[in-house]
């Protein structure tokens, strides 16, 4: 990997911002949206800066959305055949998956999806501008979520290794910039990448038939062991998207609690399991709410919008219907699910659109690579680019980074 001299001269911001205004006064936060300005004072209990560093309190403080509430989400409230009380587990939905029809029910009995008020939400929700404190906070944040990948039939062990080399120091000239969460590619070439990032950086594999999820279950499942013998932390399966809209869904569900049990390690402990539903084939966003809460009580760690090779593939309404679903499940449950949008998220700008809406819909617990991730293979170059204008002044070229 060659990495290129530095750009001296000035620019605009790669996301379209203008430069930015003077810094705030300390204890005052302002933060313009749609035109207007927001003036409010910080918490008194909490320091702005940690060794000129932003606190994470400071910067959810300012990611906190203001735009008016004309779409009112589902809430938490369950259909009639649902389980009621705090949290009562998994356990009491045993009965929901006992058949094809008590799923059915279960599942067409969720509130349907309000499509005008929850793509003018996520509309309204993607017009915050955020500059200084919170941009910083939120660049390095988006950088340690993404899942740095690459799917192509034409990848070799050289391709996934210097892509390894990349996700561990985004930044060769930086060391304070963070590592990315996880390098996703086929699950043959998973020992390439964990023999350069080790144990400091995870390895996610798809499998199951990526990304059509069309085989036989001994197929997919033998792709799943494969990958985690190799050294998989994660697994990205694909759901059968024709078993689901066909209305098998407890087919669907069978085959994710089979996929989590080829997880399993000799150790007793099991590989990270994604759900990829393809939302793009899925038709409508009550399917996506259905195939939400159908993965998740099946045992999904991780919700995923898609494999890039369909668009549409991520998009701000289809997130914030799934960022309902795992805030609702862990309401309901107390079982807590990730959320990764993945295709088609490019930009800086998107990444905290991404980021605003995580906050406001699911909360600030979700705020952690450990919850949310970007499935990505060029946003991490713009993020670098607009971290490295933040931190020097200067704005480096695209041709600095090395190519994903």
């Amino acid at each position: 990997m060659q990495a290129h001299g530095r750009s001296d001269h000035h620019r605009p911001d790669q996301d379209g911002d203008e430069p930015e205004e003077r810094e705030p006064p300390r204890g005052e936060a302002r933060l313009a949206i749609d035109g207007a300005v927001d003036d409010r004072p910080h918490r008194q209990d909490q320091a702005d800066h940690t060794d000129g560093q932003p606190t994470r309190a400071v910067a959810l403080d300012l990611l906190d959305t203001f735009v008016p509430h004309s779409y009112q989400p589902y809430a938490g409230q369950m259909p009639t055949t649902a389980p009621t009380g705090p949290a009562p587990g998994l356990a009491a939905y045993a009965d929901v998956t006992t058949s094809d029809a008590t799923l059915r029910r279960f599942l067409h009995g969720l509130p349907g999806v309000d499509q005008v008020g929850a793509e003018a939400r996520a509309a309204a929700l993607g017009t915050r501008s955020i500059k200084t404190t919170a941009k910083a906070w939120a660049l390095d944040l988006a950088i340690r979520m993404v899942d740095l990948t690459t799917l192509e039939g034409q990848d070799t062990p050289g391709k996934v290794r210097a892509l390894a080399s990349k996700a561990l120091r985004p930044d060769p000239a930086d060391p304070s910039c963070p590592s990315v969460a996880a390098v996703c590619v086929y699950g043959d070439l998973v020992g390439d990448v964990k023999a350069i990032v080790g144990d400091a950086v995870n390895v996610a594999a798809v499998a199951t038939a990526f990304p059509s999820g069309r085989a036989s279950m001994e197929v997919k499942l033998a792709d799943t062991r494969d990958a985690v013998a190799n050294g998989a932390d994660e697994i990205d399966m694909v759901i059968d998207r024709g078993a689901f809209l066909a209305g098998r869904y407890l087919q669907v569900f069978d085959e994710i609690v089979a996929t989590r049990e080829a997880c399993a390690r000799a150790d007793g402990s099991h590989a990270h399991l994604k759900v990829i539903f393809e939302t793009g084939e899925l038709q409508t966003y009550d399917n996506v709410r259905r195939a939400s809460w159908l993965a998740m009580l099946a045992g999904a760690d991780f919700i995923k919008t898609s494999t890039g090779k369909v668009q549409p593939a991520a998009t701000l309404p289809v997130t914030l219907v799934m960022l309902e679903a795992v805030r609702d499940f862990r309401e309901a449950t107390g079982v807590q699910i990730g959320v990764k949008p993945a295709g088609g998220i490019r930009t800086t700008k998107d990444a905290i659109k991404y980021l605003v809406m995580v906050n406001e819909i699911a909360g600030d617990d979700w705020l952690d690579p450990d919850w949310f991730r970007f499935g990505a293979s060029t946003l991490l170059n713009d993020l670098l680019m607009q971290r490295t204008k933040m931190t020097t002044g200067r704005y480096s070229g695209p041709d600095y980074f090395t190519l994903d």
